[in-house]
């Protein structure tokens, strides 16, 4: 009894409790949640923009995604029910790193598209000679531009202001990171309702009973 207080079995002071695996900002569950959630990310990823590109169905799964890590964020930090400043930025931070990958992957996977365009099998095909056969293109974003034009989409694109491939690659990249964001937000968004959907479901801590017996 060093300082007045008996000490535990373990040397600590009685009556204190065990040291929480918490950081000043987020909790090590958030920390494990996140690197789930970039996990989830990836698969969805790779399944609906690459196996079987449906890219509606990667926008329907970013929300459920983030709302679903925003709450295990809370659950593997068993984060108490009333923390809420703990509970949104466990959440947050779980959701930032699902919704980043999912916007990041997107992006990529954009890219390898727009990049790697050769116009097959629309453009760019060779006869038997091996001559090209009109309509073609130079791969990357003229076949693109090419498509866009073929599909129809040449009047929405002049009254945007697109006439020529260079100001058509400004106003797709402007897009896509604009939808990039928007995932993001999304993710985030979403995370943030899971945290909160943690904190009015997650049920009170019970108080210990005595356990001395009665009349003892």
């Amino acid at each position: 009894m060093a300082d007045g207080r008996p000490l535990t079995g373990g040397g600590a002071p009685a009556g204190s409790s065990p040291k929480r695996d918490r950081s000043p900002i987020v909790d090590h569950g958030a920390v494990v949640a996140a690197w789930v959630g970039l996990g989830m990310a990836v698969t969805i990823g790779v399944s609906f923009l690459l196996v079987i590109p449906i890219e509606p169905i990667y926008w329907l799964l970013t929300p459920m995604a983030g709302l679903l890590i925003g709450y295990y964020a809370n659950q593997r930090s068993l984060t108490p029910r009333g923390a809420w400043r703990r509970i949104i930025a466990d959440a947050l931070f779980a959701g930032l790193v699902t919704g980043v990958t999912l916007a990041l992957l997107l992006l990529a996977v954009k890219a390898l598209f727009f990049f790697a365009d050769t116009g097959y099998p629309d453009f760019n095909r060779v006869d038997q000679q091996g001559q090209s056969i009109p309509p073609y293109c130079q791969s990357g974003a003229p076949c693109v531009y090419a498509r866009y034009l073929a599909a129809g989409r040449g009047p929405a694109l002049e009254s945007a202001g697109v006439t020529e491939v260079g100001s058509f690659t400004t106003l797709y990249w402007e897009q896509q990171l604009a939808t990039a964001g928007l995932l993001l937000g999304l993710s985030v968004g979403a995370a943030a309702l899971g945290g909160v959907v943690y904190g009015l479901t997650r049920p009170r801590t019970s108080v210990a009973s005595d356990p001395t017996p009665v009349g003892g």
